[in-house]
């Protein structure tokens, strides 16, 4: 039996408006380094991860730039949504391939998580699972169109979903296809699978995985970067080994 690849799929084609920034925020630097290219790394350096591909803009002026053709990775052209970048990424693997998506601004996911996900391959209970964290928060809903608090949400049993998110490629190919051609509200791969009926598994991951939205989220993300690679023994710029 042929043992499933892993590929990983990074939908990079956003213009993260929210960050306020003169480019994609997938392209601006922490410790020396573009964000897209600590997220790349990341799973490059990971040993279960087959392949990489990012899903670019078609109008990308900025990925040339910095040298991320020159890695071991394949390159796609991205849609208009998330869900059309995920799509165009996966759209050549094989039938026995999983696809693991993660953010383009996610460069502090754990190798250790990735390694917690990889395990759902192995449960036929479910059809995949996502890195996720318990809510901790108390949760307020508030009245449409309004700043007003409608109620309080009980938070028992709610996650905040992360990425990585993996799937057996060929059923993710389809409920994104189906999902799409719907016109359903997709916000992660997650979410497709769940309109198709599949059972998808929640894993505790590191709470340090955040996603960068806002600009208050730079320096944290670099604290979080330093904290990683120290704890390695690595140089957070150049991956390699502190002499």
């Amino acid at each position: 039996m042929i043992s499933p690849r892993v590929v990983a799929v990074i939908p990079a084609a956003g213009v993260g408006s929210r960050m306020q920034a003169d480019r994609p925020k997938q392209y601006l630097t922490l410790n020396g380094k573009t964000i897209l290219e600590h997220t790349i790394d990341a799973l490059l350096h990971h040993p279960s991860i087959d392949e990489v591909i990012v899903a670019i803009s078609p109008d990308d002026g900025y990925f040339d730039q910095f040298g991320l053709r020159d890695k071991p990775i394949q390159v796609v052209n991205g849609g208009k949504e998330r869900a059309d970048s995920v799509l165009n990424g996966i759209v050549n693997l094989g039938d026995n391939d999983w696809a693991l998506v993660h953010d383009a601004a996610r460069p502090c996911v754990e190798e250790g998580d990735i390694s917690t996900l990889l395990r759902v391959m192995s449960n036929d209970d479910v059809a995949g699972g996502i890195l996720a964290t318990p809510v901790r928060d108390t949760m307020k809903r508030v009245k449409p169109s309004t700043n007003v608090i409608s109620h309080t949400e009980d938070r028992n049993g709610l996650w905040h979903a992360l990425t990585p998110q993996l799937f057996p490629a060929v059923l993710l190919k389809r409920a994104l296809q189906n999902g799409l051609s719907q016109g359903a509200n997709i916000t992660d791969e997650a979410s497709a699978m769940e309109l198709e009926g599949y059972k998808v598994a929640m894993v505790s991951g590191s709470p340090a995985n955040i996603k960068i939205t806002h600009p208050a989220d730079l320096p944290l993300a670099e604290f979080y970067l330093k904290q990683k690679f120290n704890a390695r023994g690595y140089d957070a710029k150049s991956l390699s080994p502190k002499n």
